[in-house]
């Protein structure tokens, strides 16, 4: 786990790794719908525009989800740490959501080939999530349950995944922790002079129990690399799309559309494929409470994307393909 990649000398402010990977992603997914758009584009700088609103709207999004969903982080707080992003929280579904409504809606506004475009928006995304998730792995989040299969990872001491096995949670119906550490290891007085009852960060632990939680019997369990299965996922996902996407192209010149080849159904493939896909790996994630019929709130959005993606498919299937804009002359 690599939260803190390097610091920058002199200015002493360090590059997140999760931060670093959205730009990659984000840069990735630009570069996806550039290149896919070209049929229909006019302008490029369309959907570069298009991109750096979805950017700017995909973090809002991703942090007002958070703090919608765990609102007791907050609590007892400056206020203005609910825009502390720096300090992590940013939940990846509300982003998504959050920049597809606002790409959908620049892109009705600038009359562009809008079913056309969210097409290769879908595979663009696929990117940024790939990315994404790598980014999740170095930080830490998002974490999956303790296993014993031979690619299981062990997290360090102090990340979210060590302090998780050593607290019950209540919210995931475990009252008690997967491990026990010596009361020794709870406790501390902060640079503030202020005392917390938490997890001793690393640095005020003692020679003695650095040893026995880096060598000794409280090393953390071994757990699902869920980030990586949700990148693995990722891709996979995009090459499907771009298959499908391949299919539907050919189709368009043939003027003959059979199943999920009109313009607007990649889109909605997209939102059933990750739809599975996000409730899958949820089933083996360790960090997110159950909140329904024990369920996770990915889940329970998950089953929504599913729904709303099975509707546009039908609707666009049922509806007249929409037209490219003629080619610009030479």
């Amino acid at each position: 786990m690599h939260p803190e990649l390097f610091e920058i000398p002199i200015l002493h402010l360090t590059i997140k790794s999760y931060g670093l990977m959205m730009v990659v992603g984000f840069l990735a997914a630009v570069t996806v719908i550039r290149y896919l758009s070209r049929p229909f584009t006019r302008d490029p700088q369309l959907i570069t525009n298009a991109a750096l609103y979805a950017l700017i709207a995909g973090v809002v999004g991703a942090r007002m989800f958070f703090v919608l969903h765990y609102p007791g982080h907050f609590r007892g707080e400056p206020w203005w740490n609910v825009f502390a992003i720096w300090n992590g929280g940013l939940e990846l579904i509300g982003g998504v959501v959050a920049a597809v409504l606002v790409i959908v809606l620049y892109g009705w506004y600038h009359k562009v080939p809008l079913r056309h475009y969210m097409d290769v928006l879908a595979i663009g995304l696929t990117a940024a999530l790939l990315f994404g998730r790598i980014g999740c792995f170095l930080n830490g989040c998002c974490y999956g349950q303790p296993t014993d299969l031979p690619w299981a990872v062990r997290f360090p001491y102090g990340s979210f995944s060590y302090s998780s096995q050593v607290s019950p949670d209540l919210n995931r119906n475990r009252p008690q922790p997967y491990f026990t550490l010596p009361p020794g290891y709870f406790g501390y007085t902060n640079d503030r002079g202020e005392y917390i009852s938490d997890l001793k960060p690393a640095k005020y632990l003692t020679p003695e129990q650095r040893e026995l939680v880096t060598k000794g019997p409280y090393l953390a369990l071994p757990v699902h690399p869920t980030q990586l299965y949700s990148s693995a996922g990722a891709g996979l996902l995009g090459l499907i799309l771009y298959g499908f996407w391949r299919r539907a192209r050919r189709a368009e010149a043939l003027g003959r559309y059979p199943l999920l080849t009109k313009p607007g159904s990649i889109f909605s493939l997209m939102f059933v494929l990750y739809a599975i896909m996000r409730f899958s790996v949820e089933m083996i994630r360790d960090d997110n409470p159950f909140e329904m019929a024990g369920l996770t709130i990915a889940q329970l959005l998950s089953i929504v994307l599913a729904v709303v993606g099975v509707l546009l498919a039908v609707y666009f299937a049922k509806t007249k393909p929409e037209k490219l804009p003629a080619p610009k002359a030479n």
